[in-house]
C-alpha cells in the first residue's frame, strides 16, 4: 500500500513538473502580468493558457521567429483598453525580444518597475491613460533603439532628468497631463535630433524654455508646451525650428514680444494666447506702452456739494431716462414679434404643404438676422470686450469670392435645416450663385481673436475634395459660416437613397473614385494643411457629393468653432451643404423632426468613432479618422448602415459598427465567399472582384483596435490610388 501511494504521489508530481515546463518562459513571463491584475480583468486573459507550449495565439500576444532561434518568441503585448486594474509585474523585463508594450487606456497603478528596461530590444511603450505613478522612469534611456515613450495622462511626478538625453533615437516623447514640477532641463534637447514630436503640455513645469529646444530640428506637428508656468521671455532661437512646426505655448506666464523670425511668422494667434503679457504680432497687441498718467484732483476742484435747485433738476431728469428706456424696451419687444412672424415665412415655405412654385419663393434671411443691419443698411451690431478687425464686418477668407453684406442679407433664403448647432441656410445670391450660410450661435464675445484664428486656418485648406469656407460674419450676437452649396446631397443618401434601402445608383467604379476622393482629402487635412488637422467626424452624412458625384468632405474644424461660441458641440453638423434628405413634413411636425435628426446625427457619430475614441476626455488624433474612413469604406463595400434606427436594427441591410468590423473580419478568417460580404448591387460588376478585394484589405488595416498598427491616412491614399490602375 505505501508503495502504491509513493508510486502515485511520483506521478502526479511528474505530471505537475512536465506541465509546468510545457510552456516557453516568454509565457510564463506573460501569466505574472495575468495575475497581477484583479479579477475583474480575466476576460481579457480568457485564452491565456499555462497548458500551452507557447503563447503565441494568446490574445493581445504578438510573436516573431527570430534568426537562431528554434521557438518563437514574444514581440508585441497590445492589451490597450481592457479596463485592466493591476500592477506592471519586473518579470515583464524577461521578455528578451518584446519590441512594443501597449497597454494605454487600463487603470494600471504604482511606479513603472526598472526591471522592465531590461527587455532591451522595445522600441515602443505606451502607457498613457493609466493611473501609474512616481518619477520619471529615467533608466527608460537604457533601452538602446527605443522610438515612442507615451507615459501621457498619468499621475508622474517630479522633475525630468538630465538623462532624457541618453534617448538618442527617441522619436516621439509624450508626456502631457501629468504632474511634472519644477524647471525642464537644458543641454539635452540637442541631444535628441531624431525627436518628431514633443507633448509637455498640462504640467506644472516653470523657469524659462531652454534654447537649445530650437535644436530639434526633425521636429514636426506642434510643439505644445500650453497650460504650465512658463516665464520669462520666448526664445528666439525657436524660430530655428523647421516651418511644418506648430506652436501651442497657450496659458503660461510668458512675457515680451513674440519673436517675428523664422518659424515665428507662420504662427496664429492661437498658439499664444493665455499669456496675458505677451505681446506684438500675431496677438495684434502693440508693444509700446501706453501709459496714461492719472491726474489728482486739486483742492480747489473737489466738489463742495449739489444745491437743491440742481438736485431736483437731476431727478427730472432721471424720470424721463427711465421713462425712455421703458419705450425702447416696449419697442424692441414688440419688434422682435415682428421679425420672428417674418421668420416663420421662411419655416412655412419650407416645411408646409404649398406647392412648389411657392415653396422657391423663399423669404430673405434679413427678417431672421437680428443685430446685423437694418432695412435701411445701418449696422446696429457691436462687439464689447476683446474684439479687433472684422467685428461687425463681412470678412471674405477668398480673396476670388465677392459679396456684400446687403447681398447676403437680401438674397433668397431656403432653411434646410436646424439643429443644435444653429439654422443652415441656402442663400441664393443676385448672380444666382448658391452658399451655405450657418449661423453658429450668439456666445463667445470675449473669444474673438480664438474664433478668428480658427477661421482663417480653416479659410487657408483648399482641395478639391473639402468644402471650401468662403466668408464670415462676427458681431456681438451673429456669428455666420459662408461656404460653397454642393447641390447633390450627401453620400448615405446616395448610397441607401432617401428610403434607407440600398440605392443602385453607385456603381463600383463611382464608389471607388469616392473612396479616393475621400482619402485624398483627409490625407491633405493631415499631412498638408496649414493646421494639419484632424478632422474627427468622418461619416456618410459629412461626405457631400455634387452632380458628377465627385466627394467633399465638410465639417472639418466645426466642432472647434461651436465650441469657442458656447453651443453644444457633440452633434454633427452640416457646414458646406445640406441636411441628409430635404424633410417634407407638415408644420406641427417640424420640432419632432428636428429632435429626431438631433438624435441620430449624435448616434451615428459615435458608431464611427475609433474604439479608443469612446473613452472620455481623448484628444482627438489622425488615428481616429483613420478608422473612421474604414468604416466608410466597409459602408461602401457591404451597403450596411452603422446609422440605422432602432426599428432597422434587426434588418440584414443595417448593423452597429462594431458588428460590422467584426462580421467582416469574422468572414475573411473564416473564408466566407466574397459575394456574402458584398452589396449585392455590385455583384454584377464580375470584373471588380479584385479591386472589391484589395479595398476590403484597406477597410480592415484602417480598422485595426490598435490604433499605432493603423497606417497613416497618406498610406491609405496612396494605396487606394493603386487600385484599378
Amino acid at each position: 500500500m505505501k508503495l502504491f501511494l509513493l508510486v502515485f504521489f511520483l506521478l502526479c508530481f511528474h505530471f505537475l513538473f512536465v506541465f509546468t515546463l510545457s510552456l516557453s518562459s516568454d509565457g510564463l513571463a506573460l501569466l505574472s502580468l495575468k495575475s497581477a491584475v484583479d479579477q475583474s480583468g480575466d476576460g481579457a486573459f480568457s485564452d491565456w493558457n499555462g497548458g500551452d507550449s507557447y503563447p503565441c495565439g494568446w490574445s493581445g500576444i504578438s510573436c516573431a521567429n527570430i534568426s537562431g532561434i528554434p521557438e518563437p518568441r514574444v514581440v508585441g503585448i497590445a492589451l490597450a483598453g481592457k479596463s485592466l486594474r493591476g500592477y506592471l509585474p519586473s518579470e515583464l523585463g524577461t521578455l528578451r525580444y518584446l519590441r512594443r508594450l501597449n497597454l494605454h487606456d487600463n487603470e494600471f497603478y504604482g511606479v513603472v518597475p526598472m526591471q522592465l528596461f531590461n527587455a532591451t530590444a522595445l522600441h515602443s511603450i505606451f502607457l498613457h491613460r493609466n493611473n501609474l505613478s512616481g518619477p520619471f522612469p529615467a533608466s527608460v534611456c537604457t533601452i538602446p533603439r527605443l522610438q515612442n515613450l507615451d507615459l501621457s495622462v498619468n499621475s508622474f511626478s517630479g522633475n525630468i532628468p538630465d538623462d532624457v538625453k541618453k534617448c538618442k533615437q527617441l522619436q516621439r516623447l509624450i508626456l502631457a497631463r501629468n504632474k511634472f514640477t519644477g524647471e525642464i532641463p537644458t543641454g539635452v534637447w540637442s541631444e535628441l535630433d531624431n525627436l518628431i514630436q514633443l507633448d509637455l503640455s498640462a504640467n506644472d513645469f516653470k523657469g524659462s524654455i531652454p534654447d537649445d529646444i530650437g535644436d530639434l530640428v526633425s521636429l514636426s506637428g506642434t510643439l505644445n508646451l500650453s497650460f504650465n508656468h512658463f516665464s520669462d521671455r520666448i526664445p528666439s532661437s525657436l524660430g530655428k525650428l523647421p516651418a511644418t512646426v506648430n506652436f501651442d505655448l497657450r496659458n503660461n506666464n510668458l512675457i515680451g514680444e513674440i519673436p517675428q523670425t523664422g518659424t515665428f511668422s507662420n504662427q496664429g494667434p492661437t498658439a499664444f494666447l493665455g499669456n496675458k503679457n505677451l505681446c506684438g504680432l500675431p496677438l495684434r497687441k502693440s508693444c509700446t506702452g501706453s501709459g496714461s498718467s492719472s491726474h489728482k484732483d486739486e483742492p480747489g476742484n473737489r466738489s463742495k456739494g449739489l444745491s437743491p435747485g440742481l438736485i431736483i433738476l437731476i431727478s427730472a431728469a432721471d424720470v424721463v431716462g427711465v421713462a425712455l428706456v421703458g419705450l425702447v424696451i416696449v419697442y424692441v419687444y414688440w419688434k422682435k414679434k415682428d421679425d420672428e412672424n417674418a421668420c416663420s415665412c421662411i419655416r412655412k415655405r419650407r416645411f408646409g404643404d404649398e406647392n412648389e412654385n411657392e415653396k422657391r419663393s423663399a423669404c430673405t434671411l434679413l427678417p431672421c438676422m437680428n443685430g446685423l443691419k437694418n432695412e435701411e443698411g445701418n449696422d446696429e451690431s457691436e462687439v464689447e470686450g476683446d474684439g479687433g478687425k472684422g467685428e461687425g464686418e463681412l470678412v471674405t477668407i477668398d480673396k476670388g469670392f465677392r459679396i456684400e453684406l446687403d447681398e447676403l442679407l437680401k438674397a433668397s433664403a431656403y432653411v434646410l435645416g436646424k439643429s443644435a448647432l444653429g439654422i443652415v441656410y441656402k442663400v441664393v445670391l443676385g448672380n444666382g450663385v448658391p452658399v451655405a450660410v450657418r449661423r453658429l450661435g450668439e456666445g463667445g464675445e470675449e473669444r474673438y481673436k480664438e474664433f478668428v484664428a480658427e477661421v482663417q486656418a480653416i479659410g487657408k485648406v483648399k482641395h478639391p475634395n473639402i468644402v471650401r469656407l468662403r466668408a464670415y460674419y462676427w458681431a456681438h450676437d451673429e456669428k455666420l459660416l459662408i461656404s460653397d452649396f454642393i447641390s447633390n446631397g450627401n453620400l448615405a443618401n446616395a448610397l441607401r437613397g432617401r428610403n434607407g434601402q440600398p440605392s443602385s445608383n453607385l456603381s463600383w467604379s463611382t464608389r471607388l473614385r469616392i473612396s479616393k476622393g475621400i482619402a485624398r482629402g483627409l490625407s491633405y487635412l493631415h499631412e498638408f494643411s496649414p493646421r494639419k488637422f484632424v478632422h474627427g467626424d468622418i461619416k456618410l452624412t459629412n461626405i457631400l457629393l455634387d452632380n458628377d458625384l465627385q466627394p467633399y468632405i465638410s465639417d472639418f474644424g466645426l466642432n472647434r468653432l461651436i465650441s469657442i461660441t458656447g453651443n453644444n458641440p457633440s452633434v454633427g453638423g452640416f457646414m458646406g451643404g445640406a441636411l441628409p434628405y430635404m424633410m417634407k413634413t407638415s408644420h406641427k411636425d417640424v420640432n419632432r423632426t428636428n429632435n429626431r435628426l438631433s438624435l441620430d446625427n449624435s448616434r451615428g457619430s459615435n458608431n464611427y468613432k475609433a474604439p479608443e475614441a469612446r473613452v472620455p476626455g481623448c484628444r482627438p488624433t489622425q488615428k481616429w479618422d483613420v478608422y473612421s474612413l474604414g468604416v466608410v469604406l466597409l459602408e461602401l463595400l457591404t451597403g450596411k448602415s452603422t446609422e440605422s434606427s432602432p426599428t432597422s436594427a434587426s434588418s440584414s441591410a443595417s448593423v452597429e459598427v462594431s458588428d460590422l468590423v467584426r462580421w467582416v473580419r469574422n468572414g475573411f478568417d473564416q473564408e466566407s465567399p466574397l459575394s456574402e460580404m458584398v452589396d449585392p448591387s455590385l455583384l454584377q460588376e464580375v470584373r471588380a472582384k479584385k479591386e472589391v478585394l484589395a479595398v476590403f484589405h484597406v477597410a480592415l488595416a484602417c480598422t485595426e483596435g490598435d490604433p499605432e498598427v493603423r497606417p497613416r491616412m497618406k498610406t491609405v491614399s496612396e494605396n487606394l490610388e493603386r487600385i484599378g490602375r
